[in-house]
């Protein structure tokens, strides 16, 4: 696995169950390299399997979010074969949306600024989108003759519809905060002075939830988006099943039931 402490363009913290990933390469708009990318990983699997982690955060440092893969390295490998590029983008690109699929916890992308590229692709598979007002949106890979590698033709229709979709891959046109939310690509927009206060009082209300039962949510809308109904009762009746035998699941009931028993005292007494 790689070491998060080497690479200095990416940030990794835990605190109070949010894990909070930040990508710090602010002079370049936070494009990616593959120091990055290796980093990333090591972190989403590192959320993976440390239970203190309740829900996971993405944002960028200074003014953008992420302007997607650095193109001043992509001149350095245009004497690559397509052969040794395709393997660049399976093996470790496309670690990133793989492993954030496999991974039940929600993610949030905090896009601050420009999001283009692999960089918009970035926030697209994350569960939940929120952006500040000065935030633009782009799928920009025909400016420089390329398909969009890390996974934005699979996540984009799915939120915009594909004639949608296709039109903002095709003319590559910028689409600001307003127009993303109503699109369905980000759930909310932020002032950008009070992007990270009113975000992060979020993120600590779902952190403060039950750990099982968020997980299994996760999970069955995942599943749900390629079963069928029968299949996914099915699996909703199983994880319904373990939560009733979860502590927080029987912390819940005795309180309300506690709280039932108090307010009818109380009112059998006034």
């Amino acid at each position: 696995m790689t070491d998060l402490s080497t690479c200095a363009n990416l940030k990794f913290t835990i605190a109070d169950g949010i894990a909070r990933i930040v990508l710090d390469r602010p002079e370049r708009m936070n494009a990616f390299t593959f120091d990055m990318i290796d980093a990333w990983a090591a972190a989403l699997a590192h959320c993976r399997a440390d239970d203190a982690v309740k829900v996971i955060t993405v944002t960028g440092a200074g003014t953008a979010f992420c302007s997607g893969g650095d193109i001043v390295e992509m001149a350095d490998r245009l004497g690559q074969p397509p052969e040794q590029r395709r393997n660049e983008i399976f093996k470790r690109v496309q670690r990133i949306p793989l492993a954030l699929e496999d991974l039940d916890k929600p993610v949030l992308a905090i896009v601050n600024g420009v999001a283009t590229g692999a960089g918009m692709d970035l926030a697209l598979m994350c569960d939940i989108r929120y952006a500040a007002k000065s935030a633009r949106f782009a799928e920009t890979y025909l400016k420089v003759g390329l398909v969009p590698g890390a996974g934005g033709a699979h996540f984009l229709p799915r939120l915009v519809g594909a004639s949608k979709a296709l039109e903002l891959f095709l003319t590559a046109d910028f689409v600001d905060a307003e127009e993303a939310m109503r699109l369905g690509i980000v759930n909310k927009v932020f002032p950008d002075a009070a992007l990270i206060e009113e975000t992060d009082k979020i993120v600590r209300r779902i952190a403060a939830g039950p750990g099982f039962a968020m997980r299994a949510v996760k999970r069955a809308i995942c599943q749900g988006m390629r079963n069928d109904l029968r299949t996914n009762l099915d699996l909703i009746a199983s994880h319904y099943a373990v939560a009733t035998a979860s502590q927080d699941h029987r912390d819940a009931v005795e309180r309300f039931v506690a709280g039932r028993e108090k307010s009818q005292h109380e009112k059998g007494t006034s």
